[in-house]
Order: structure tokens, then C-alpha cells, then sequence
């Protein structure tokens, strides 16, 4: 009896560790402008990092936006404010590019941005990692062991959120929405190109109907569906 029972728990074991050799767990969660993406990504990792796998483990989850700055910086050997532009969704001018080309730590925004997805990437397959934007649904989705989260509400909420946080007027962060927004949606199409579904989120939630903790309670329950507690 206590053989096939020490048989029966090597089995299960066993199984538990075939079932997680791969990369991940990774989850990434992509924002409208104006949604608490930050917010809801650093309670969400405090909420797993207390959960107990089928072992009775916990696991530290950790969140990541300016790290991927810093780690991206650090491997093209420069600053990390001489990249920032690209995290914020701008362009270099032509004429600033030219320049900037004579200068003796010069990378183009081309490979810049490469050097971002293969730092996302190792985020991701590293695993127990929340990635805010970036790209970063684009960079992971084949990783079987993801879960890609969409933050969206309406244009008027957020540009009342905006308005207040940053003082500006309601026109301008209302224009402030729409700018960034598409300044993301180019971002994104750097890595996955345009008019790309297989890079659509698996759950969608509207921030206006939900409370940040009624959003990770209901990112928390996916997660453990998804069985990504190990």
C-alpha cells in the first residue's frame, strides 16, 4: 500500500514537472491611455505571489514597464535616457538621426527596438512575469504558458482621469487619448505588423465597469483556470 502510494505521488510529480519545463508563466497586459494598467499589474503580482502551487509553493511574481528601459539601455551599452524616446512612442527626426549616427554609441531605432523584444521575450520565458505594454502580447503570445489581458474604456472616461491627474484641460487630454493611443498601435505593429489578429488579447475588460480590485479578482480567477499557478 504505501509503495503504490509512493508510486502514485512520484507519478503526479512527475507529470507536474513534464507539464511545466517550457517557458512562462507570463502574463501581459495591454492598455488604452488613461487605463490603471501599473496599478492593476503590481496588485496583481502581490495577489500570485501568495498563492500556493499543487505543491503547496508560492512563487514571487514580479511586474515590469521601466525595467525593460533599463535592461534594453544596458544592453545596447547607453544611456537609457538616449532610448527613452522610443519607450514613449516617438520618432527621431530625420535630421536628429543623421546626426546622432556620428555619435560613438549610435544604434538605430530599428535595432533599438529589436533589443526590446528580445529583453521582453527573456522576461517572458524567464516566467512569474507581468509585462505592461511594450509590445509585449506580440513578443509572448506563442508562449504556451501566457495570458494577455486588454485594458480599454470609453474615450470620455479617460480623458476625465487624464484631465485630473495631469491638469490639462479637457480638450487637450482628450487629444492627449487619442495621440498616444496611436503612437502605441504603430509600437505594437513594429512587432507583430498590421492587421494581425493572432495577437489579440484572450480577455478584454471594460475599466469603467470594474473597480482596480474587481479587475484583479477577475484577472487572479483566470489565472488560476489557466492553471499558471506554479
Amino acid at each position: 500500500m504505501q509503495g503504490d502510494l509512493i508510486s502514485y505521488l512520484k507519478h503526479r510529480y512527475e507529470e507536474t514537472q513534464k507539464r511545466h519545463t517550457g517557458p512562462g508563466p507570463v502574463i501581459t497586459i495591454s492598455r488604452e491611455y488613461g487605463c490603471p494598467a501599473k496599478l492593476i499589474a503590481e496588485k496583481l503580482a502581490n495577489e500570485l505571489s501568495a498563492k500556493h502551487d499543487e505543491q503547496g509553493h508560492t512563487h514571487l511574481w514580479k511586474w515590469y514597464s521601466k525595467e525593460i528601459l533599463e535592461e534594453s539601455a544596458k544592453e545596447l551599452q547607453m544611456d537609457p535616457s538616449k532610448i527613452k524616446y522610443v519607450f514613449e512612442y516617438e520618432k527621431k527626426s530625420a535630421l536628429e538621426d543623421f546626426f546622432g549616427s556620428f555619435g560613438q554609441y549610435y544604434q538605430s531605432d530599428k535595432k533599438i527596438r529589436a533589443t526590446i523584444g528580445r529583453v521582453i521575450r527573456e522576461i517572458g520565458e524567464n516566467g512569474h512575469a507581468i509585462i505592461v505594454g511594450r509590445g509585449g502580447i506580440a513578443i509572448t503570445r506563442d508562449i504556451a504558458d501566457s495570458l494577455h489581458i486588454n485594458l480599454v474604456a470609453p474615450l470620455e472616461w479617460r480623458t476625465v482621469r487624464i484631465s485630473q491627474r495631469y491638469d490639462l484641460t479637457l480638450e487637450n487630454a482628450r487629444q492627449t487619448c487619442i495621440d498616444i493611443d496611436k503612437k502605441r498601435a504603430e509600437f505594437r505593429d513594429f512587432f507583430q505588423g498590421k492587421n494581425n489578429d493572432y495577437t489579440s488579447p484572450d480577455l478584454t475588460i471594460n475599466c469603467m465597469s470594474f473597480t482596480v480590485d474587481e479587475i484583479v479578482k477577475i484577472l487572479v480567477k483566470t489565472v488560476e483556470t489557466r492553471k499558471l499557478i506554479y
